[in-house]
């Protein structure tokens, strides 16, 4: 007789079998009716009979594999799980062959689940394996069976081998190799339209999608074989308006744009499983970033923390059933080990790439190696974790469905005690309670320091699937139809509608949203209040400032006290045009300011009033002030910093132009007619190139016309010659944009960054403006072309604004002597320091280290390499700075010191002109209202934290200064002066 050294030490006890439960219905193989000597061993063997006794007992489903594959379990009984995985698996590869069809593809894959479920299940109630093992086999399985299940499908398709451009992400446990017994694989299927050779490339989407399903047919589809695994393909960008399989394009696009914290939680356990394994290895190395944020604001961080806190809004207390518990997303459950280890990971993993493991236990290791975990917590979390995942086995081990609820009837409780080696029900209980509460305490201390979301329930809207709990609470709450609430609230939160696109905008959602769904609880009918609040939702531009309304509360009293209190400027605004605050109670006053020119409803109704010039003078004054008093209010109020001013600003200047400029010149030619075949173009130079625009700044603007030499004269009344024609319209533009009228005025007009300052025409030819940028022969000197890097087209004829486009770049990538740039920069800026020498520290713009310098560093290096890499070039400083680093010619410190201060100097700029007076600001005799605004927009709690904040920024710049320009500078010029001498 044969022995079975794996089970020499085989406990029955810890296989309790119920006294009254029947005997086995085995396979003749392991009867007594066999007759080989493995049937004897089996039959003679009281471990081997007592094991089997409990197996189906307690598993119809590890019964009906029994019957099926007497010979895979007689080959673990005999040499092992590991020899018998080992074949399984080196078996699948052989289903590549063209010659088997598909009803016998099919056959292969269930047969080889059935062996590796069989193998896995007795590895696993044996302890033959560790967990890890466990989930990695059955992980192993997923995607050997996946990739020849692509391999398949794609062969179909284009009647060759190969999975060049097609890859699939394995997600959630499949992607950390943590299967459980019956789990669903979650996936994620892109391909590349450039790396796909297509007969039909239109066809390319439709196509990739029927490979898809034929693949998911592979895996899933129940034949009189079983099936292999459950597919799940929820977890790709905003699943429910998406394509089974996207391009690897659109998913990049989608993360960069509207990715959520959850998904980047989703994210880290993401890997290739089959298909081209280096086209999903780029695509997770491009969306790195998303996933993995080196630095966290304050904002991210609570969202980060809300996951958690939705998921279980009260904190501590309540009793946990242990009765019908779902062990997996339930109190103290898995989910709740593995948001411990993820959240952490988020903040830290970042900077820290260690802490970028996929399995759970691991992580948690990792976290508590670098200090960021309780080294108790995370041995306690582990052994949770384990026996949870064992739990978890045996749930679906009864009957292979995908379930993590525990019986509640006293019969199947018992069942399942037994099952997990608990000969009294109790002791089961006791041991996951104690399991269950020790993982609900340590997850609930982890965010002790987190504000309560509020509420008595559950409200988990992350993820694809209705949490049960939340569908609970949002009954509990009188919605008729949670499920459909939590739906449209997945919706919000995929950013489906422009509101909730930002990522500001779903993290203070997630903040509010207990209340949001309280308020609406509190109506007649909460399932219409919600629908209604739903479709406004839909129509808003934008959110964040709807959702801030909501949090603060605010009143226009409040808003006139602060004002009054805090901002001077303001008032003093105020005071002049008090019909204003008609604008602050208006409906859209609080929402998010805009970023890009755009028609305006508002402007254009205004405009469609006029019946003169003069109407449409006053009606764009109107207008552009009323913006301009809000942006001044969203900025008091903390609604947007000196990074938000720039655009909104810059956006209702060139929304006035273009509403003001036609007008001119149609006033215009009503006496001297048009230039015919003549284009005119506005360029925007400084900040309104830039898109920096901040209060009361001046605009920078240089006109370009572009004459048909045949033309002589204009077509008018009156007809003057092209060059008068331009420069006599030019004047009134100016004019039209300067004057003061009955509604105030709208901006100042700079015309000195035209070519040749104020000595040249205020109208500039378009081939003059060419040349005069042009290396060696242009006019230019370096100081105007370090102005051109921020300079841009806002208003004119397409194809001239295309054509100067395209000069400002032609000029900007020009080879440069690198001496002559950095010696004429550096004395630049030591000139500046004499003509403009800073009155105080609070002159953030000429003050060493200020922005002066910011600006200068982001230009001149600009000049420098954008002849080899014009990708680098931006009028937007803060976005040049970002294409410098990008490019390897900043390092991150640098650029990290560079962005932070030109933040902190453009906030203060905004600060002062909107709150101080006389627009310079002292310290001594400033209210207190004005210096919390100011310590505020800096980031810090008082204002005697703000001096020393402004020191360090400007102390960095300034070193940064010297290390990239003077200090080069420098050399040049000590090389210069050896060489001449």
């Amino acid at each position: 007789m044969r022995s079975l050294p794996i089970l020499d030490s085989f406990d029955p006890s810890r296989f309790p079998v119920p006294a009254d439960a029947p005997a086995p219905d085995l396979p003749i193989e392991f009867n007594a009716q066999g007759t080989s000597d493995t049937a004897r061993t089996f039959h003679e063997n009281e471990s081997v009979v007592h094991f089997l006794h409990f197996v189906c007992c307690h598993s119809g489903f590890l019964s009906t594999l029994l019957r099926r594959e007497p010979e895979t379990l007689a080959a673990v009984l005999t040499d092992g799980p590991d020899s018998v995985m080992a074949h399984c698996l080196s078996a699948l590869p052989d289903l590549d062959r063209e010659d088997l069809d598909e009803k016998e593809f099919m056959r292969g894959l269930r047969r080889a689940k059935r062996k590796v479920a069989l193998t896995v299940a007795v590895a696993d109630l044996l302890s033959l394996w560790p967990l890890e093992r466990i989930t990695g086999a059955l992980s192993d399985l997923a995607e050997s069976a996946l990739e020849r299940s692509a391999r398949r499908a794609l062969r179909q398709w284009r009647g060759a081998p190969g999975t060049d451009g097609f890859t699939i992400l394995g997600m959630g446990k499949f992607g950390s190799r943590e299967l459980n017994y019956s789990s669903d694989i979650d996936l994620i299927v892109l391909y590349d339209a450039e790396r796909l050779v297509a007969d039909d490339p239109d066809r390319l989407r439709q196509d990739m999608v029927r490979v898809t399903r034929q693949i998911m047919r592979f895996m899933d589809e129940r034949t009189g074989d079983g099936y292999v695994f459950r597919t799940d393909l929820r977890l790709r960008p905003d699943p429910s308006a998406t394509p089974l399989a996207l391009s690897v394009r659109a998913a990049e696009s989608y993360y960069e744009s509207v990715g959520q914290n959850w998904e980047r939680a989703a994210m880290i356990k993401a890997r290739p499983v089959a298909g081209d394994q280096a086209l999903g290895m780029e695509f997770l190395t491009h969306i790195r970033p998303f996933i993995w944020r080196k630095y966290l604001d304050f904002a991210a961080i609570q969202d980060i923390h809300s996951i958690k806190r939705q998921i279980n809004a009260y904190r501590g207390g309540a009793s946990i059933a242990i009765d019908g518990h779902n062990i997996k997303i339930g109190r103290g459950g898995i989910r709740e080990i593995e948001f411990y280890a993820q959240t952490q990971q988020l903040i830290w993993g970042g900077r820290q790439p260690d802490l970028r493991v996929k399995a759970t236990c691991a992580a948690l290791a990792q976290l508590a190696a670098h200090g960021h975990a309780d080294p108790t917590a995370v041995r306690d979390l582990t052994i949770a974790y384990e026996f949870l995942r064992r739990l978890e086995h045996r749930l679906q081990m009864v009957a292979d469905q995908q379930t993590q609820t525990v019986p509640d009837t006293e019969d199947d409780l018992a069942a399942i005690a037994r099952f997990m080696g608990f000969a009294v029900p109790d002791d089961f209980r006791a041991a996951l309670r104690g399991h269950l509460e020790t993982v609900a305490g340590h997850y609930a201390r982890l965010f002790e320091e987190s504000p309560d979301l509020g509420g008595g329930g559950s409200l988990v809207f992350t993820g694809t699937e209705d949490d049960p709990d939340t569908l609970q609470t949002l009954a509990d709450m009188g919605f008729a139809q949670p499920s459909h609430i939590a739906g449209r609230i997945r919706v919000w939160h995929h950013g489906r509608y422009r509101a909730t696109r930002s990522e500001r905008s779903r993290q203070i959602l997630t903040e509010l949203m207990p209340r949001l769904l309280q308020a609406f609880a509190d109506t007649a009918n909460p399932d219409d209040a919600f629908l209604r609040f739903d479709s406004f939702l839909s129509g808003l531009p934008s959110g964040v400032q709807l959702f801030s309304l909501f949090q603060m509360h605010p009143t226009l009293l409040d808003l006139l006290s602060e004002i009054l209190g805090s901002a001077p400027r303001l008032a003093e605004v105020l005071a002049r045009k008090p019909i204003l605050l008609d604008s602050v109670i208006s409906e859209d006053f609080y929402e998010p300011l805009p970023k890009e020119t755009g028609p305006d409803e508002e402007l254009s109704a205004a405009l469609g009033l006029t019946q003169d010039f003069q109407d449409v003078l006053d009606a764009v004054r109107r207008w552009a002030n009323d913006r301009k008093f809000r942006v001044g209010v969203h900025f008091l109020r903390g609604l947007a910093d000196g990074d938000h001013v720039g655009p909104a600003l810059s956006a209702v200047a060139e929304a006035a132009l273009a509403a003001i400029l036609p007008a001119a010149e149609a006033e215009f030619a009503e006496m001297h007619g048009r230039v015919p075949g003549a284009d005119l173009a506005v360029v925007a130079f400084g900040k309104l190139g830039g898109g920096e625009l901040l209060p009361l700044s001046d605009l920078d603007l240089v006109f370009v016309y572009d004459p048909d030499p045949d033309v002589a004269e204009s077509d008018g009344p009156k007809p003057i010659g092209p060059q008068v024609y331009f420069l006599r319209l030019c004047q009134r533009l100016v004019t039209a944009i300067t004057t003061e009228t009955g509604e105030g005025k709208l901006y100042e007009v700079d015309g000195r960054l035209r070519p040749s300052g104020n000595a040249g025409p205020l109208a500039t030819q378009f081939e003059g403006f060419d040349k005069y940028y042009r290396l060696p022969d242009g006019e230019a000197w370096t100081w105007e072309h370090m102005a051109l890097t921020r300079a841009r087209t806002v208003y004119g004829a397409p194809e001239l604004r295309k054509r100067l486009e395209t000069a400002i770049h032609g000029a900007l990538v020009q080879r440069r002597d690198p001496a002559k740039l950095f010696i004429d920069v550096d004395d630049m800026r030591e000139r500046i320091a004499r003509e403009f020498p800073p009155n105080s520290p609070w002159d953030v713009k000429y003050r060493r280290g200020g922005l002066v310098d910011v600006e200068f560093i982001a230009q001149a290096l600009q000049l420098t390499h954008a002849a080899d890499n014009p990708a680098i070039l931006s009028p937007n400083t803060a976005l040049a700075l970002e294409r410098l680093h990008d490019a390897g010619f900043l390092q991150t410190a640098a650029f990290e010191d560079l962005r932070s201060a030109l933040a902190l100097w453009r906030g203060m700029q905004a600060a002062i002109r909107l709150t101080a007076a006389s627009g310079k600001f002292d310290a001594q005799s400033a209210p207190d209202g004005q210096k919390r605004v100011l310590a505020r927009t800096a980031g810090v709690e008082t204002f005697d934290g703000l001096t020393p904040l402004m020191e360090r920024a400007a102390d960095k710049v300034s070193a940064h200064y010297a290390a990239l320009i003077a200090e080069p500078a420098a050399r040049y010029r000590a090389a210069r002066e050896a060489s001449e001498g």
